[in-house]
């Protein structure tokens, strides 16, 4: 059973507002975990012989507070496949301290903290004053990663654009300066993702979470230097474009994430998504590149410690 950090006693700040993070490639869908947890949790899979991060998920999510006993509940269950380590990612200023919270009290999982692209547009006139506390917040040990932010025009229309660069733009300084792993967002934003990227100082770390695009965007992201994170949606049968994504990606640039409780995998997809449910993600993705899973694993291992900082996420 997981171990906590110290004796300190769980702090609660405001309850989370809905993520609003997970994109689909063409028509997938997320489906909404609400509905999800009226059916039964997915059985666990076959253990992964080389283990894993999960990094990108929502620990708690739904959730009033900061549920220790449950979250210690799903790490363990997500060590007993494989899944070691995770990376517990804000939206907004509520979850990121909630992020930072759980890091400070499960040796397992580090954090990542932002401002949605979503959130952004929301908050407009407060948005530079929330980005601030964001800041603050990253300078504590347990954050390794600014993000999820970026851009997102699907259900931010054209006038929520300005704050959503703003945003983003504000999170890359922060990132860079902080020395932090960047974790974009991107939503029927591909263009304008690389036009703010290749504008910008960008710190010497950056991931394309819960990657959506195909193998021409692949390889400009690629070309800038930046890791693919894949998700559920790789194992969706309408989603070839991914599967063309991961077979252009070197082995050196590939990871994985639940971004849990969304976008689970099949042959779950529409059930509440955990870490635990990685090995089906990862024993897909062999599949698709014709290569060993124990390979594939040690070279996702290796890349998550690459791309969020070493340390923490070595097994070596």
């Amino acid at each position: 059973m997981q171990s906590p950090r110290g004796a300190k006693s769980p702090w609660e700040p405001p309850s989370p507002r809905r993520p609003r993070c997970s994109r689909a490639s063409n028509s997938t869908t997320r489906s909404s975990p609400v509905a999800a947890d009226r059916k039964e949790q997915p059985p666990a899979p076959e253990p992964l012989e080389v283990q894993v991060a999960d990094n990108h998920c929502h620990l708690g999510y739904g959730t009033k507070g900061i549920e220790l006993d449950a979250i210690r509940v799903a790490l363990d269950q997500a060590a007993a496949v494989g899944v070691t380590r995770i990376v517990d990612v804000g939206f907004d200023l509520a979850s990121s301290a909630n992020a930072v919270a759980v890091a400070e009290q499960f040796d397992r999982v580090m954090a990542a903290v932002a401002i949605h692209p979503n959130d952004a547009a929301r908050l407009e006139h407060d948005l530079d004053h929330a980005v601030d506390q964001i800041e603050a917040l990253a300078t504590s040990s347990v954050v390794r990663a600014i993000g999820e932010t970026g851009l997102d025009y699907f259900r931010t229309g054209e006038s929520g654009r300005p704050a959503q660069h703003h945003s983003f733009r504000r999170h890359i300084d922060i990132a860079r300066r902080l020395d932090k792993t960047l974790v974009i967002h991107d939503r029927d934003s591909h263009d304008d993702i690389l036009a703010v990227l290749d504008a910008a100082q960008t710190p010497d770390r950056i991931v394309m979470h819960c990657f959506s695009g195909d193998d021409y965007f692949a390889k400009k992201c690629l070309d800038r230097g930046a890791f693919l994170s894949f998700a559920g949606t790789v194992t969706f049968k309408n989603a070839q474009n991914l599967r063309d994504a991961l077979l252009v990606a070197p082995l050196d640039r590939i990871l994985v994430e639940t971004d849990a409780p969304f976008l689970t995998p099949e042959p779950y997809r529409g059930r509440r998504n955990a870490s635990y449910l990685i090995p089906h993600t990862i024993r897909f993705m062999a599949e698709v590149r014709n290569m060993d899973v124990n390979e594939l694993c040690e070279a996702v291992d290796s890349n998550t410690s690459a791309a969020f900082g070493g340390g923490w996420f070595s097994n070596h």
